[in-house]
């Protein structure tokens, strides 16, 4: 797409976005009792936020104007912050982690496919360097240390010269022995048709019926591939079949992506040009009108000098540095205004004090009052730190943008009418620091000069202050944790985590690899008080809500509904260590080990396990956004230990992932995620306490199963065909999970079997005979994370 057709989406975008706004003010203060009317509400305003994020973030990775992209990210950033708000009212609204929305996309004739939510591709690409300078020196670290096994070429044995001759020999003789049979089988073929030929050689052959037989075979075959090329046309004229070269990739897509590399390295020189702009413009302003700026400061200072002089008879006193100088006075107001406040605050100091004491006798009249009527159930949202963020935005856009004349900036490069705007504020306010230092020297020569007026001694306050700030900074050290690798670099702790393998590299896998469909009957059974189970598309959206939108931007993770803490449960071969990596990859982030078999023998003691937890925390900090991950984590959590287990200690970590917890603050961008799939040998209690969100990952059912089956044999080389009966595999692997179907297709596309496909196309039968010999997830299995994990 063009700038042009960027702008306008942008403005379409902020349009809807007025619109919600609007609505949602209206309904912030209207308290309701009826629960499916909330529901129904906070979906719908869900809904629209989604795809408005899907919109702005489009919109954000294309648009080359480097102003404009300032403000869409304030906006963009708000509006996840909302979509994370209002998935937390709906969750405690149906104490449910998952929501269906089948009615509500129907109403707003959206598809389930609109709901997906993306993830934003700045995640990755303003930190780009930044993770492949990480990526290369954990890859040098691990190859020093004899640590990358997986890259490490395997070695070829030798053999004695004798046994090599012999095993040419052997495929020489077997080569031979083919080729043998192959020249027998010419000539028993060519005896055979000499044999039959002298037994029909008295008859005669009728030329006549000969052609007339040649001509109905041909003229069969002929109607044969006819009706079938029909058939197919009419399948592909009712959508029941792909037309040709579904699959290859159209010309206009590759031109797509080609453009939008190319509008990539648009918005990179753009960006560039601007941040030098800003520091060009500032160093202009500050030689032109800096001079100006502060003989007007100066001016207005005295002038508010003299005129209060002249009204109160005593120079004023000139405010504290701390509390913002001349600023505080002049803050878009004239001298003659700023004495009329002075004048008036003398006055209603003393009102207030008379209102103060009777404001407080009210207040507790009618305390006792109100509190019968809290007893009224009366649902009303809770008030929302984005949508400040997002009016501001909203206004912004108004002011500057929405009306705005670009018709000379053709090519979307920065203004710089709008730079200079912004530096003069920033001049202001340098200025008048130096300003203000001048001024207070100046009064004070006034005072001396005018009133003979001499400054009281501030020595016993200097004094005070110091004691208090004393006390302070005692208080602020007794509540840190003590640094107990004070002497020591991060990168130097950074490869003791990497050579103990508690920092590993984590697996390259996007989240759209995590494949699933949308469930289309989750309404329809809630509305029959049945729960059912999630879905793979519901799972993987609740993993990028409360895994990466939080993980990959700092002013979403500040400000929304917190989430320390994940636990993935669920039967082997879900993808519970996928959907970890996935989050790592989609984020940029770090990923630390700390499963309990990845712990044994490693930092022994009670001192050891502090420092190993104090090391890895500090570098999770210093180089976030930073996963921790525990696999088998109710392992940790053990009622009993098992006898063979007991020399690992496995239940190290029980007592300090409570305390870690606690010392997360909203400014550390530290996930700690849990994967199980045995729950239930775990202290419920103690294991409830440690992680905040307790996901169910369940099976796919049919209509996922029928999406991996026909991706994962596409991904591995197969070729689907008529032959190839894929309904029919969805439905003879119910109960199989994704872990099964991957290593199946593994096993049965191999590459011999791959180039064979030409001339004898796959078969469902191929897969299924593969299939038998795993074991699935039987009914009590699943029932009993049902009825144990799910609300």
């Amino acid at each position: 797409m063009s700038n042009s057709m960027y702008n306008k989406v942008w403005h379409q975008t902020q349009e809807a976005l007025n619109s919600l706004l609007d609505k949602e003010s209206q309904h912030v203060i209207e308290p309701q009792r009826n629960q499916v009317f909330i529901f129904q509400m906070l979906a719908t305003f869900y809904i629209k936020y989604v795809q408005i994020f899907r919109n702005l973030e489009n919109i954000y990775d294309q648009m080359v104007h480097p102003q404009k992209r300032i403000l869409i990210r304030k906006i963009l950033d708000g509006v996840m912050g909302r979509i994370l708000e209002l998935k937390n009212e709906m969750v405690e609204l149906e104490l449910s982690e998952f929501h269906y929305f089948d009615d509500i996309l129907q109403d707003l004739k959206l598809t389930p496919q609109q709901l997906d939510i993306p993830i934003p591709k700045y995640f990755l690409k303003e930190k780009l360097e930044v993770i492949r300078g990480r990526e290369k020196i954990l890859a040098q670290i691990l190859a020093e240390s004899g640590l990358d096994v997986p890259d490490m070429k395997t070695t070829v044995k030798a053999i004695p010269l004798e046994e090599a001759v012999k095993l040419i020999q052997i495929t020489e003789r077997a080569r031979q022995g083919r080729l043998r049979a192959l020249f027998m089988k010419q000539i028993y073929l060519q005896e055979y048709r000499a044999k039959q030929a002298r037994i029909l050689g008295e008859q005669v052959a009728d030329a006549g019926a000969a052609a007339l037989r040649i001509q109905k075979v041909w003229r069969g075959f002929h109607q044969y591939k006819k009706t079938d090329r029909e058939r197919e046309e009419e399948m592909v004229f009712l959508g029941m079949n792909p037309p040709p070269g579904f699959d290859d990739v159209s010309p206009a897509i590759k031109q797509a992506e080609r453009v939008d590399r190319l509008r990539s390295e648009v918005q990179m020189k753009h960006e560039e040009r601007y941040r030098e702009a800003l520091v060009m413009i500032k160093d202009d302003l500050r030689l032109i009108e800096g001079p100006d700026i502060k003989e007007n400061l100066q001016d207005q200072i005295r002038h508010w000098f003299i005129e209060c002089r002249n009204l109160t008879g005593t120079f004023p006193n000139y405010p504290k540095a701390e509390d913002g100088g001349s600023a505080v006075i002049f803050s878009n107001k004239t001298p003659e205004q700023v004495i009329d406040d002075i004048l008036t605050n003398q006055d209603d100091e003393e009102k207030n004090k008379k209102k103060k004491k009777k404001t407080k006798k009210e207040k507790e009249k009618k305390g006792a009052k109100e509190k019968p009527k809290e007893e009224d159930e009366e649902w009303k949202m809770s008030p929302s730190v984005f949508l400040q963020s997002l009016q501001e935005g909203n206004s912004l856009y108004k002011d500057m943008w929405m009306n705005k004349d670009e018709s000379w900036n053709f090519l979307q490069d920065y203004d710089p009418e709008l730079i200079r705007q912004e530096m003069r504020k920033e001049l202001d306010s340098e200025i008048r620091v130096q300003v203000d230092e001048l001024m207070r020297q100046e009064l004070k020569n006034l005072k001396l000069a005018v009133n003979k007026e001499k400054e009281l001694p501030v020595k016993e306050g200097r004094k005070r202050g110091k004691k208090k700030g004393k006390k302070a900074k005692k208080g602020k050290r007794g509540k840190k944790d003590k640094d107990l690798t004070v002497d020591r670099t991060i990168e130097s702790l950074y490869k003791e985590l990497v050579e103990e393998g508690l920092l590993i590299q984590p697996l390259k896998v996007n989240m759209s690899d995590y494949i699933g469909e949308y469930s289309y009957l989750g309404t329809t059974l809630r509305h029959l008080s049945i729960e059912p189970m999630p879905s793979l598309l519901d799972m993987r959206q609740l993993i990028t809500l409360y895994g990466i939108l939080p993980l990959g931007s700092a002013a979403v993770h500040e400000k929304a509904p917190l989430v320390k803490s994940l636990l993935l449960a669920g039967p082997s071969g879900v993808g519970k260590k996928m959907l970890v990596h996935a989050i790592c990859t989609e984020t940029g982030a770090n990923l630390f080990n700390l499963s309990a078999a990845n712990l044994a023998g490693k930092y022994p003691g009670k001192s050891g396990l502090q420092m190993m937890l104090h090391v890895v925390f500090k570098v999770a900090r210093q180089l976030q956004p930073s996963v921790v991950w525990i696999g088998d984590t109710e392992k940790t959590f053990y009622k009993k230990v098992p006898n063979a287990e007991k020399l690992n200690e496995p239940k190290r970590l029980k007592k300090q992932l409570p305390k870690i917890l606690k010392l997360l603050q909203p400014d550390d961008r530290i996930l700690i995620i849990g994967t199980t799939q045995r729950p239930f040998d775990a202290e419920l209690q103690s294991f409830c306490k440690v992680y905040e969100k307790i996901i169910l990952v369940p099976r796919p059912d049919y209509a996922s199963r029928y999406v991996l089956w026909k991706q994962i044999i596409q991904r591995k080389g197969g070729l689907l065909t008529k032959a190839l009966n894929i309904s029919c595999l969805a439905k003879v692997t119910d109960g199989f999970t994704q872990g099964h179907i991957v290593e199946v297709v593994k096993d049965v596309l191999t590459e011999g079997r791959i180039r064979q496909q030409a001339r004898k196309p796959l078969t469902a039968g191929e897969f299924i005979t593969a299939i038998t010999s795993m074991s699935p997830v039987y009914k009590e299995e699943e029932d009993c994370f049902k009825v144990n994990w799910m609300p």
